[in-house]
C-alpha cells in the first residue's frame, strides 16, 4: 500500500508539473531557444557577459538534478531514497581572443563528490581545461575532462533521456582524465561527415596527486556520421527532440590502453594492490528520425595479467580489476506534446576472473519522460529491474522505481 501511494504521489507531481509551460521565442540568426525576458541568454551556453572590448567572455551554467527511488533487493527491506543526485555549476568563455578557451566545472552534491576519506583529495573539480580552437576544425586542449569515450559517457548527465547512465557504463567507460587532447571535426549538414579525436592522459582519474606516475594512458577514437550532421548538435543529447526531417546515423569506436592502471576501473574505481596495463573498446551507434531515436553500444576491459590483485603483507586482502563486456540498446519516441518513452536492456558480462565475486547482470529499464524546456528543464520517471545470476548459480532480483526533476541553464 506505501508503495502504491508513493508510485501515486509521483504521477501526480509528473501531471501537474507537465503543465507548466515557458515562453520561449526563437532567434532566427543562430536558430537557439533563450528566454524572452532576459537580455542576453542562449539555450546550452548559459548566462553571458562579455567585456566592452571583446577580450573577455564568461558564461555562467547550472544544474540541479533531485530524485527520490524507492529501492526493492531481494532478501533485503524496501526503502526510500530521497538525494540530491547532482549539483553543478559551470563557467566558460574567452580570454583576449575567441580562439583560447576556457571550461571550468564545479559539483557539489554528495553523490558526485564521494565521500570525504583521510589522505583523499575532495572530489569538486570536474572540468578544468583550456583551449585553443583556431578555427572550426581543429581543436586542442589541456587539462581535465572527459576523454573521448563512449557515447554515454561523453553526452552531459542532463541530456539523458533516463534518470541515470547504463549499469555498463558504470563499470567500463573511461571518464575524465588530465592530459593532452586534440580533435578533427569535419560536420556537415546533408554529407558524409567525420570526425577524429585522440587523447594522452595521466590514466588515474581526476583531482589525482598520487605522485609521479609509471605509466600514461592513449585514447584514440573515430565518429562517422554517413548522412551528415544531427540538427543542434544532436549527437551529444538522448532522444529526438529536435525530430530530424532526414534520418541521422553515428557510427563510433574508441580504444584506450592504461599503462600501469591504480585503480580498478582505470580513471575510477578502489585502489588496487598491484598495477594492471588495462585496455579498453568502446563501440556506439546512434539513429534518430521523425522522432524516434535508437541507440546501441559495447563495451569491453581487459587486462595484461590477472584481475585480481593481493596485498603483499596480508595475501587475505585483495581487489580487482572490473574486466568484463557489455551491451546496450535503447529505443524511444517522443509526442508532440513532449512526452517521450524510453525502453533500456544492458546485458553485462563480468571476466572469468571475477566470476566467483561479481554476478552477470542483465537490466531492464522503461521510462517516461516529460520535456517542459528541452533537456533543461524535464520530469523523468523510470521503472527498472535487474537479474543477478552468480557463479554458483543463484539468482536475485531487484527493482526500483524512481522520480526526478532536472532543472538548468
Amino acid at each position: 500500500m506505501k508503495i502504491k501511494f508513493l508510485i501515486l504521489g509521483f504521477l501526480l507531481i509528473f501531471s501537474f508539473l507537465s503543465q507548466a509551460q515557458i515562453s520561449l521565442e526563437k532567434n532566427k540568426n543562430d536558430n537557439d531557444l533563450h528566454l524572452s525576458m532576459l537580455p542576453y541568454y542562449n539555450f546550452g551556453k548559459g548566462l553571458g557577459l562579455t567585456a566592452p572590448d571583446s577580450l573577455f567572455q564568461l558564461n555562467i551554467r547550472f544544474r540541479i538534478q533531485n530524485r527520490v527511488s524507492f529501492i526493492k533487493n531481494e532478501d533485503e527491506t524496501g526503502g526510500n531514497d530521497w538525494q540530491i543526485r547532482r549539483l553543478r555549476l559551470r563557467f566558460d568563455g574567452f580570454v583576449g581572443n575567441p580562439k583560447f578557451l576556457y571550461v571550468m566545472q564545479l559539483s557539489f552534491a554528495p553523490g558526485d563528490t564521494g565521500p570525504i576519506s583521510e589522505g583523499d583529495n575532495y572530489n569538486i573539480i570536474r572540468d578544468a581545461v583550456v583551449m585553443y580552437r583556431p578555427n572550426a576544425h581543429w581543436n586542442y586542449s589541456f587539462g581535465q575532462t572527459k576523454l573521448p569515450g563512449n557515447r554515454q559517457r561523453i553526452n552531459s548527465s542532463g541530456a539523458l533521456q533516463l534518470t541515470d547512465r547504463s549499469i555498463n557504463n558504470a563499470r567500463f567507460n573511461i571518464d575524465r582524465d588530465f592530459g593532452f587532447q586534440i580533435h578533427n571535426i569535419n560536420e556537415f549538414k546533408d554529407r558524409f561527415s567525420y570526425n577524429f579525436k585522440a587523447a594522452v592522459s595521466t590514466g588515474e582519474g581526476r583531482n589525482t596527486t598520487n605522485g609521479h606516475d609509471t605509466g600514461l594512458a592513449y585514447t584514440g577514437k573515430v565518429e562517422v556520421m554517413p548522412f551528415g550532421s544531427f540538427i543542434k548538435d544532436g549527437t551529444n543529447f538522448e532522444g529526438d527532440l529536435f525530430r530530424e526531417k532526414k534520418p541521422k546515423l553515428l557510427l563510433s569506436g574508441a580504444f584506450q590502453q592504461n599503462n600501469h592502471a591504480q585503480r580498478s576501473q582505470g580513471q575510477l574505481g578502489v585502489d588496487l594492490f598491484e598495477q594492471r596495463t588495462l585496455k579498453s573498446v568502446l563501440i556506439d551507434g546512434m539513429l534518430k528520425y521523425n522522432g524516434f531515436a535508437a541507440m546501441a553500444s559495447y563495451m569491453s576491459r581487459t587486462t595484461n595479467k590477472s584481475a585480481i590483485t593481493y596485498n603483499p603483507l596480508d595475501l587475505t586482502q585483495s581487489n580487482y580489476v572490473f574486466v568484463g563486456n557489455g551491451f546496450d540498446y535503447q529505443l524511444s519516441y517522443i509526442t508532440q506534446s513532449n512526452y517521450e518513452i524510453i525502453a533500456r536492456y544492458s546485458l553485462q558480462k563480468v571476466g572469468m576472473d571475477i566470476h566467483d565475486i561479481v554476478p552477470n547482470t542483465k537490466e531492464y529499464t522503461i521510462g517516461l519522460t516529460k520535456y517542459i524546456w528541452e533537456h533543461a528543464f524535464k520530469l523523468q520517471t523510470e521503472f527498472t529491474y535487474d537479474v543477478l545470476n552468480y557463479a554458483n548459480g543463484n539468482e536475485k532480483n531487484n527493482w526500483y522505481f524512481r522520480f526526478q526533476i532536472e532543472m538548468g541553464i
